[in-house]
């Protein structure tokens, strides 16, 4: 174990006789900041060289969401060779042991991460996972503060814009936003998280029509994405085309041939194409449009019944409950609901207790007893307390619409019109929320008004994709 060291594409030293070895772990690098779907190249590392410790825990990691047993062997042989590693590998040992460890905390594991990366800051692979563990925690603050610790090293390095982007949308940062998604599209036009962030930046604008036409002219690099990334993109074109008041059909092709059709790929990971299926179709329903799809929630919903796609993440988990309690899936929904709230259980905290009261609310709203879902979602409904079942502001945008649509069909249109107004003072060129304005007066005998909102609404339909 006396065997040279190498450098990886960061210029760290791994200790490693094996250029396979080196090959699988920078490639398993770019496959990571890219959205690749080829991330398991990383168990090739620890084929080829047994005894390579960073190799082993990368390996580890990347099992570890799959297989944990299968991941234990390569912890053991980190271990086992762990005094002979490079300082570099060491640290990623720790960070990662703690990191797939089932008693993380995850406060402690950004703070670690952090460190890791004051010592290694081009190591733009773990700031990608810290920022990714920020997203579930809800922390954007914490994610922008992490891309800055490292920004001035990295200032002409591909991907690191993407991730600068990303945290200040997130943070109502849309300019500064927008000038990295800028930049970092400059460095590698090919870069989908550049693409994404700036598909938000041009979504929460209303610049409806320049989002689609950039994302449909990038859409040639998307083959090679994972299945996650490839068909969110998709999902935002759907939504730009759908907030636009496009033609439905834009809407329902973008579903058949661009994000149901990754399931017809052998490696597709069908959780991560459900995500976005099921979140596309609750965006139509509640705007009214969902007989021009069919039956095609039915049989979605008929496919997210299987459990294997359960408890996996919170955000897909409660899509699933109102997929299943609309089409009268009741007895699968009820088992679904009952597991939530038993693992909310163990998480005895604000936020879960929060999440338990959502799931409650769409199964709820599924089943079309809107008394009980507004009463589980609460009058004070504020999405930005959310942001822990793992969704973004834009996908989190739905929950506000299904709370202002439950007011207004329990009789409350003036506190549905203050909800309303919240939304319009962000994002003013939505043609639906003028109509929600429009039904909402027109609830309280106020036609001059409704007349007049419903106006704006037209102009705005007329003014994105006529």
């Amino acid at each position: 174990m006396e065997g040279e060291m190498k450098l990886d594409c960061w210029g760290y030293q791994v200790r490693t006789c094996s250029d396979a070895c080196m090959s699988a772990i920078n490639s398993y690098y770019q496959q990571v900041l890219s959205y690749g779907r080829k991330r398991y190249v990383i168990l090739d590392a620890p084929k080829s060289d047994p005894q390579c410790v960073l190799g082993n825990i990368l390996a580890a990691h990347f099992l570890c969401s799959a297989d944990s047993s299968r991941a234990q062997p390569h912890i053991e042989a980190a271990k086992s060779y762990l005094n002979h590693a490079s300082p570099y590998e060491k640290a990623m040992f720790d960070v990662l042991l703690y990191f797939v460890s089932p008693d993380r905390d995850d406060d402690l594991a950004v703070e670690l991460h952090s460190k890791l990366l004051q010592d290694f800051p081009r190591d733009l692979v773990s700031l990608k996972r810290a920022q990714i563990l920020c997203f579930y925690m809800g922390r954007p603050d914490l994610s922008l503060k992490l891309v800055e610790q490292v920004l001035p090293i990295n200032g002409n390095e591909n991907y690191i814009y993407g991730m600068l982007a990303f945290p200040l949308l997130e943070l109502g940062r849309m300019e500064d936003a927008e000038e990295a998604g800028k930049k970092g599209y400059e460095i590698n036009k090919d870069d989908p998280w550049s693409q994404h962030a700036l598909c938000h930046v041009y979504q929460f604008d209303c610049r409806f029509k320049e989002a689609v036409e950039f994302m449909e002219n990038c859409a040639r690099s998307w083959h090679s994405l994972s299945s996650f990334m490839l068909t969110h993109n998709w999902w935002h074109v759907a939504l730009c085309y759908l907030e636009g008041q496009a033609p439905m059909t834009n809407v329902r092709d973008i579903y058949d041939h661009c994000i149901l059709k990754e399931l017809e790929r052998s490696d597709a990971v069908p959780a991560e194409v459900y995500l976005n299926a099921v979140g596309l179709l609750l965006r139509v329903y509640v705007r009214g449009e969902l007989d021009a799809f069919g039956d095609r929630l039915r049989v979605l919903a008929n496919n997210v019944a299987n459990q294997a796609f359960w408890f996996l993440e919170w955000h897909l988990d409660i899509l699933i409950l109102w997929a299943l309690s609309f089409t009268g899936e009741f007895t699968k929904a009820e088992d679904l609901l009952k597991g939530l709230k038993s693992r909310c259980g163990v998480l005895i905290v604000l936020s879960h207790t929060m999440f338990a009261h959502e799931s409650e609310c769409l199964f709820k709203y599924g089943k079309g007893d809107y008394e009980q879902a507004l009463e589980f979602l609460g009058h004070e409904f504020d999405a930005v307390n959310f942001k822990i079942i793992g969704a973004s502001d834009e996908q989190l945008d739905v929950f506000t619409e299904v709370y202002i649509s439950l007011l207004l069909n329990t009789g409350e249109p003036k506190k549905a019109i203050q909800g309303i107004e919240k939304q319009l003072k962000q994002r003013e060129g939505v043609p639906f929320l003028w109509c929600l304005l429009e039904k909402a007066s027109l609830m309280l005998g106020r036609a001059e008004e409704a007349a007049s909102y419903g106006k704006k609404a037209r102009e705005l339909e007329a003014a994105y994709f006529t």
